[in-house]
């Protein structure tokens, strides 16, 4: 079998880094990446993982990259410290390594998403699908502040099996990492975007409100599919008032 390091970013995790570590047990190596923790996570993961590399965070592309060159293995794989490999995955993956495609640099792995504490099959996260496992030396990520995806040198498959993801357990902590999300999007957005006009503030978070809760059917979804549709929208307008507040920042 190809030798395999997982890599968990971790910052403040204590409620999750036993668990994510423990589903990526089966990795010959564990490298959690931690941001300077203060809550205990840092001293866990020493307890129980491979190696633990800290470093001030900066985004999460940025973590990343700064972490992959550090693993010991070629095969890497990223779990974030919200998710658990589930044993259907982690049999598909040992598969996948132990008969290697030579061709193959990286796989595409889907997730299931779970929004405080109910599974979400619609709302635009229905085919959620992230580049986790993937050679060292063929990959990175995109520089971006947010969303940003690997970019691969060289062929792309997918695994069957999905990861489970248990993102945002209260409603505060979803709504405090939008918050963030809309800084760092302002930041990925200054350069490509032209004079802010009532479009951006009015009809493109309408928009995102309506792609989300009735073209990606989030009414489905009830009461979540509702709430996640309205924080997009939110998320767009205060995209745009951090872009207003950034420019006006630079006059």
């Amino acid at each position: 079998m190809n030798r395999l390091t997982a890599i968990i970013p971790a910052g403040n995790e204590i409620h999750n880094i036993e668990d994510v570590i423990a589903s990526v047990s089966f990795a010959d190596e564990i490298l959690v990446a931690d941001s300077y923790s203060t809550d205990g996570t840092f001293e866990k993961a020493t307890e129980l993982a491979t190696k633990v590399i800290r470093r001030e965070y900066q985004y999460s592309a940025s973590q990343k990259n700064w972490a992959i060159p550090q693993a010991k293995h070629e095969w890497i794989l990223i779990v974030d410290a919200d998710e658990r490999v589930t044993p259907e995955l982690k049999a598909e993956i040992i598969e996948t390594l132990n008969n290697p495609n030579d061709n193959v640099v990286a796989y595409w792995i889907g997730r299931n998403n779970h929004f405080l504490g109910k599974r979400v099959n619609y709302s635009g996260w229905r085919n959620d699908v992230v580049i986790r496992l993937f050679k060292r030396d063929y990959c990175k990520y995109e520089d971006k502040h947010v969303h940003a995806e690997i970019i691969a040198n060289g062929n792309i498959d997918k695994l069957t099996e999905k990861l489970y993801h248990n993102t945002y357990t209260t409603f505060d902590k979803y709504l405090e990492k939008m918050n963030r999300y809309a800084w760092w999007q302002a930041k990925d957005y200054d350069k490509k975007t032209g004079k802010l006009t009532p479009y951006h503030f009015v009809i493109k978070p309408f928009w995102g409100f309506f792609k989300h809760y009735i073209i990606q059917s989030g009414f489905r979804d009830g009461v979540v599919g509702l709430t996640i549709g309205y924080i997009q929208g939110y998320v767009i307008f205060m995209r745009y008032v951090k872009l207003w507040l950034l420019r006006k920042g630079r006059e």
